[in-house]
């Protein structure tokens, strides 16, 4: 076997533990008994550890050093490992496993916290992960600045300035225009009645399978935080139910749809080496974002989903299509991110992209976060926290360590303001299709564009490949004053 072979050979053994740690992290935010915490962290320290010495492996280097790449894609998989094993071989190993036991048991107690509406609770473990957490960055930025070195694990190649100037590009239209959408003489109603969890389940499965959700390599389940986890033979989704909003249930499922169809799209023959994963998570965002919304709140699929609803609720208080079009896409100043409009949604990434970048450099507090989240947010959205469930406990990501991860969702809707004009380009009657309940044809656009390359391409290039086009926030933001203009009759 050649130095290559053998690389690839390892490496594989290595993604196939690292999928078996994904799934533990699945089991534990799913189906774990809630009394198992402290030995599933346990058992995660123990994976890290497992990983991390093989990602630090000295004969990683070695045969870096004698493969002969036979083409870009081999010499793309060479990088990829190559840039895995520098960070991983900067991260001593007891950090490693620090982070991966401290993250794993700091999940139950954000939940519990959160559903207690008792920050105290969670502030000291998430100061301590914020710890952890500087010093993993330390080790990465090599002296250069620990955001950007956190940042590089979820958008290789995009640093904090980049993110800074972008906002600044996009948040002056997205201000103006939610200005003129609250301030609108028509405002669009708001669902009311009563939906059994059990029902929205079954029509939630029903809008997966019209996105041709492969049963067959996935699952449903539920969870506090909706996510996706897995790849290749197995990509599973979750969803959680609220029983006063359906469409909490429907656009959650749908979002994580986007997420795990890009997983098993990826060309199978990459299964098991780093191109068999999504390259980024902004990319990542483009799928569940054009999915959840540019695809599944637009007028078309929304007629088809209104007489699915009714018929599954006995009735609807909206009274036709149109109605239910505009209902979905209300704009109301709310507290939760996962549950806003397209308008406010980069506003609450932005929120966090700030404060996320206080706490890595010092310049914030743990303590001082409650304070100076509420603060932010009323400056923001002119609306004052009422608790904070609806505050600062409200997603999880800090609780498990990903600091650097928020500003991708904003990315992932910039992707994917450029991605749905080339589709609506390249497919001028999907409206036809999405209409009757079928959004095959743009799952298909998407996969042979974008998801069946998985890691082959770095994330910008991925995005202009597929839409003949240099990236940029405008198609997003245009899209954004169409959509929300017509259905606010400015």
């Amino acid at each position: 076997m050649s130095a290559f072979d053998d690389l690839l050979a390892f490496q594989r053994q290595t993604e196939a533990l690292s999928s078996v740690a994904e799934r533990l992290g699945w089991d534990q935010e799913t189906v774990m008994p809630r009394g198992a915490v402290e030995q599933r962290s346990e058992e995660m320290a123990a994976m890290e550890a497992v990983l991390h010495e093989r990602r630090t492996d000295p004969r990683i280097g070695e045969w870096l050093d004698q493969a002969q790449p036979e083409d870009a894609e081999d010499q793309r998989i060479l990088d990829l490992i190559a840039r895995d094993h520098r960070r991983a071989s900067r991260i001593p190993a007891r950090l490693a496993m620090e982070l991966a036991r401290q993250t794993s048991l700091s999940q139950g107690v954000w939940a519990e916290a959160r559903a207690k509406d008792a920050p105290d609770d969670f502030l000291p473990v998430l100061n301590d992960i914020v710890m952890l957490k500087r010093e993993e960055a330390a080790a990465l930025a090599d002296g250069g600045d620990l955001y950007d070195a956190l940042l590089d694990d979820y958008e290789h190649g995009t640093t904090q300035a980049e993110i800074a100037t972008l906002f600044d590009a996009m948040r002056p239209r997205l201000v103006a225009l939610r200005e003129d959408v609250l301030g609108a003489e028509y405002q669009p109603q708001a669902l009311s009645g009563d939906f059994p969890q059990e029902t929205q389940l079954r029509l939630a499965r029903a809008c997966a399978t019209a996105y041709g959700y492969d049963w067959t390599r996935g699952r449903m389940d539920i969870a506090v935080h909706p996510f996706s986890s897995g790849r290749w033979q197995d990509s599973r989704i979750t969803t959680r139910v609220v029983e006063t909003d359906p469409f909490n249930c429907i656009y959650s499922t749908i979002h994580e749809v986007g997420h795990s169809s890009y997983e098993l799209g990826i060309d199978s023959d990459y299964a098991f080496t780093p191109l068999g994963r999504g390259v980024s998570m902004g990319a990542h965002e483009s799928q569940s974002r054009i999915y959840e919304n540019q695809i599944g709140r637009g007028r078309a699929f929304s007629g088809w989903l209104y007489q699915r609803m009714a018929d599954a609720f006995d009735g609807l208080s909206v009274p036709d299509a149109d109605a239910l079009y505009a209902t979905v896409n209300r704009v109301t100043p709310g507290f939760i991110r996962t549950e806003t409009d397209e308008v406010q949604y980069n506003l609450h990434v932005m929120l966090r992209f700030d404060l996320e970048r206080d706490l890595i450099a010092g310049r914030l507090d743990t303590n001082d976060l409650v304070e100076a989240w509420n603060a932010r947010f009323l400056k923001d959205f002119d609306v004052a926290v009422d608790r904070p469930a609806n505050g600062v406990l409200q997603d999880v990501h800090w609780a498990v360590g990903l600091f650097g991860y928020f500003p991708t969702y904003a990315l992932g809707n910039v992707y994917a303001g450029c991605l749905n004009a080339a589709m609506r380009d390249a497919v001028p009657d999907l409206d036809r299709f999405l209409a009757a309940g079928d959004a095959g044809p743009a799952v298909e656009w998407l996969r042979e564009n974008m998801q069946r390359h998985g890691g082959l391409y770095p994330p910008r290039e991925l995005i202009e490949r597929a839409t003949g086009a240099e990236i940029s926030e405008l198609p997003l933001l245009d899209y954004l004053e169409q959509k929300f203009g017509g259905i606010y009759r400015l």
